[in-house]
């Protein structure tokens, strides 16, 4: 048997601490390598920390809430296939040091649960139990090569092949039901997350004693919502907010998005949403008033020649904006594909510190929980963010230059909060009308 020493990872350049949130693992149980072994919390992200090897935990050197330096052991995995100091693995897409000591090098006898992975002629590597799943769930290698991966590089994981194989199963029959007509939503059916049950309760002395119980508890803030709060209370601060509210007839893209549902699942193996189409129209409208894509230092502009589109994301640890880096190079298609897979990662405690980094421009949908007009707070240092409402069936009039007609359409309300200092209404004005007139306008072409 040989011991690895699971390290405490460094998930970003400027990070020299985490807190252990919480062990999935306690000592005696069995590990794979990649599975789960804890949560870890930075202020920049939290994110799930896999296994480096397989085993069985022996020891946790430090409780659940502690905060830790990086490169410090906090676990050790007993196994006979591996043996060196192992650095925990973070999330996909993180930028981290490589460890101080040598690879490991696993003995001829591992066993065939940690044999390397496989790599067939396109490249990309699977460890054997993935490509058994694959072989049991008639999965061929053309589709194993499709399915997005959450692994360390994008490797397909255990749980990224059961997931696909789930999907690829008919749906059970049902008695057919008279349709109902429902209101289109930004994104298919989401419930809120619950952040409140993801917060400890404390005892807090003199303030226990201004609020007892049983008529008032008292929770901890996550290191998340604190930086939030933060962040927040100082763009208030630091920028004079101005907001503009545009209609928006969003059924020529609704129209699109029906037709092209069912094709585009297929061929990328996610569901097509509202939000690919709402970045498009951004980015080309942010292309024609680039003063949006800035920031400002004391009495300076720095206006920035790539896009770095911003995308809030809720999840039960609170509000995360994960940064589709260089959205200006991407046509549609690889727009939806950076959101699903930014969005997928931030509910799944995926994101490294590199994905909420340096983003110029933001977009908030606060309309898939059925908010019709929200008045966003600008993600600093950006001079403005877009909020996108509901969308609901509505009367409207339609063609007034030939008289007017009386419609239903597809409408949906955006609002955009900008900068004072940098953007007066009437470019905040005209670069919410381009972003309109974009959707409006939207060409299905893009899509297929």
């Amino acid at each position: 048997m040989a011991k690895v020493e699971v390290v405490m990872p460094q998930l970003g350049e400027s990070l020299t601490e985490g807190t252990i949130i919480k062990w999935h693992k306690k000592p005696g149980d069995k590990v794979r390598k990649d599975e789960t072994l804890l949560e870890i919390s930075t202020d920049k992200v939290d994110s799930e920390i896999p296994s480096p090897a397989s085993g069985v935990v022996t020891k946790l050197l430090f409780d659940e809430q502690k905060t830790v330096a990086v490169r410090t052991v906090i676990a050790e995995i007993e196994t006979d296939a591996s043996a060196a100091v192992v650095e925990a693995t973070p999330a996909r897409g993180a930028e981290t040091p490589k460890p101080a000591v040598s690879p490991v090098v696993p003995p001829k006898s591992a066993p065939p649960s940690s044999s390397p992975a496989v790599a067939p002629a396109g490249g990309r590597f699977y460890s054997p139990l993935v490509l058994n799943i694959a072989r049991e769930e008639g999965i061929s290698m053309a589709e194993l090569e499709k399915i997005p991966g959450t692994g360390e590089g994008g490797r397909v994981s255990k749980k990224d092949i059961l997931v696909y194989a789930q999907s690829r199963k008919p749906a059970p029959m049902a008695v057919a039901a008279p349709a109902v007509a429902t209101p289109a939503s930004p994104l298919p059916a989401f419930t809120a997350p619950r952040i409140e049950k993801t917060l400890k309760h404390v005892d807090s002395g003199d303030l226990a004693k201004k609020y007892p119980p049983p008529q008032y508890e008292i929770l901890q803030m996550s290191n998340i919502l604190q930086k939030m709060s933060e962040h927040m209370v100082r763009s208030v601060q630091t920028s004079p907010h101005v907001y503009a509210v545009h209609e928006c007839d969003m059924t020529r893209v609704d129209a699109a998005r029906r037709k092209n549902a069912e094709a585009f699942e297929k061929r990328e193996g996610f569901k097509l949403t509202f939000m690919p189409f709402i970045c498009d129209a951004i980015v080309k409208a942010v292309k024609q008033f680039p003063l949006i894509n800035s920031s400002v230092e004391g009495d300076k502009i720095i206006l920035k020649k790539f896009i770095n589109l911003g995308m809030a994301v809720a999840s039960e640890n609170g509000l995360i904006v994960p940064v589709i880096k260089n959205a200006d190079e991407k046509n549609f298609v690889g727009l939806a594909r950076a959101v699903n897979d930014l969005a997928t990662r931030a509910r799944s405690k995926r994101l490294t510190p590199a994905d909420i980094e340096g983003g110029t421009f933001t977009i908030t949908n606060f309309g898939v929980f059925g908010t019709m007009i929200g008045i966003p707070i600008i993600n600093q240092p950006q001079v403005a963010i877009l909020g996108l409402g509901a969308i609901k069936k509505r009367p409207v009039v339609i063609n007034p230059a030939d008289g007017g007609a009386i419609a239903i359409r597809s409408i949906a309300h955006l609002t955009v909060s900008f900068d004072h200092r940098v953007v007066d209404g009437a470019l905040g004005g005209s670069f919410l009308e381009t972003v309109v007139q974009n959707l409006e306008n939207f060409d299905e072409q893009q899509v297929i």
